[in-house]
């Protein structure tokens, strides 16, 4: 497993947080940009000295998820019974999964219970089945843009952007590593970027940003000529250059499989372990896990937690145009509940 860290542990390891990251994200969740992070951290605005997540008084963690491409195991690694790359052999795996192998990580650096465990979207569900899988080691809980339960309408986005990396004729059934740079399924995966995008913003932000502009001139062809296939193609290569096919349907399928419920008899089954205080927060304008969704987690968590701390769930509306992309953007408005949340983790 491959991870990051800011801070420095207390000597009785009460002052960690943990930061899961979403989809195609990784461990680099703060910092500047460097040698493995080609781009600067993806929640930095967060995660610093003096920053609500204060890397002067807290010790963060954030851990590339099983089945990741940028550095814990994944299709890409070496499989050490061929000597060659999983592939196709690289088996689907989990939300759970994914927990159990960052539990292990907090036992090897002597982290027996985080403080608070944050995240948003796939974040938020891997926070979420910590509170779940091991309520006794979690103190807080943060939840942005996430649900208990994927969706028909999530799941469906998910099979067409996994059909367009499975059609790709260089896809090779998932084997195309070691076929040169280039020749792998750049193509489907590229367009499964592209299809993500349309349902990570809103209307509202394509319509100010591109509306209906032209690149040069009007052109009655079906080549590119509106600014926002421009923009579509151009995010499909930035994925392609630091993003791993097969990782990619990995964990998108993984997001489909995400139920708490899943052999606990039910949701509110499964959140009744919950005994700590939480925020859950809802981007207005998300199309793809629309507020209502955050709504009934609320709803849900606010019949939990520990007697005396009550209400155990605080709902948080950000109001922002940016649609699902919402948490990574509005950082601003996530600070403040985020702060009060960890001032009631800390018994302050």
């Amino acid at each position: 497993m491959a991870f990051e860290t800011w801070g420095t542990l207390d000597a009785d390891a009460s002052n960690a947080v943990l930061v899961c990251h979403a989809l195609t994200g990784d461990s680099h969740a703060a910092g500047p940009s460097g040698a493995g992070h080609p781009t600067p951290g993806w929640w930095d605005a967060l995660i610093g000295p003096g920053k609500v997540l204060d890397t002067d008084e807290l010790f963060v963690v954030c851990v590339n998820v099983l089945g990741g491409c940028q550095g814990s195991t994944g299709p890409a690694s070496c499989d050490p019974e061929t000597s060659l790359p999983y592939g196709s052999s690289f088996p689907v795996v989990s939300i759970r999964d994914m927990v159990r192998c960052q539990a292990e990580v907090a036992l090897s650096l002597g982290i027996d219970r985080w403080a608070s465990v944050v995240g948003g979207s796939m974040g938020g569900m891997q926070a979420l089945e910590w509170a779940v899988m091991y309520p006794d080691r979690v103190g807080s809980l943060f939840l942005a843009s996430t649900t208990a339960q994927a969706s028909a309408q999530q799941i469906a986005w998910s099979h067409i952007g996994r059909r367009a990396v499975e059609a790709d004729p260089a896809f090779r059934g998932g084997d195309y590593y070691g076929v040169g740079v280039g020749n792998g399924p750049q193509h489907g995966l590229s367009v499964a970027r592209m299809l993500a995008m349309v349902t990570y913003r809103s209307d509202e932000v394509f319509r100010d940003r591109f509306d209906r502009n032209v690149q040069n001139q009007l052109d009655f062809t079906l080549g590119r000529t509106f600014d926002i296939e421009g923009y579509l193609d151009y995010q499909g290569r930035k994925l392609v250059g630091r993003f791993d096919a097969n990782s990619y349907l990995r964990l998108n399928r993984a997001m489909d499989l995400h139920d708490v419920a899943r052999g606990r008899g039910g949701v509110a089954e499964a959140l009744a372990r919950i005994g700590c205080p939480s925020v859950v927060a809802a981007v207005r304008s998300d199309a793809l896990y629309p507020p209502y969704q955050q709504h009934e987690l609320f709803e849900a968590l606010s019949g939990t937690g520990t007697p005396g701390r009550s209400p155990a769930s605080t709902f948080v509306e950000i109001d922002s145009p940016h649609g699902h992309d919402g948490f990574l953007i509005e950082t601003e408005q996530l600070a403040a509940p985020m702060a009060r949340l960890l001032e009631r983790a800390f018994g302050r």
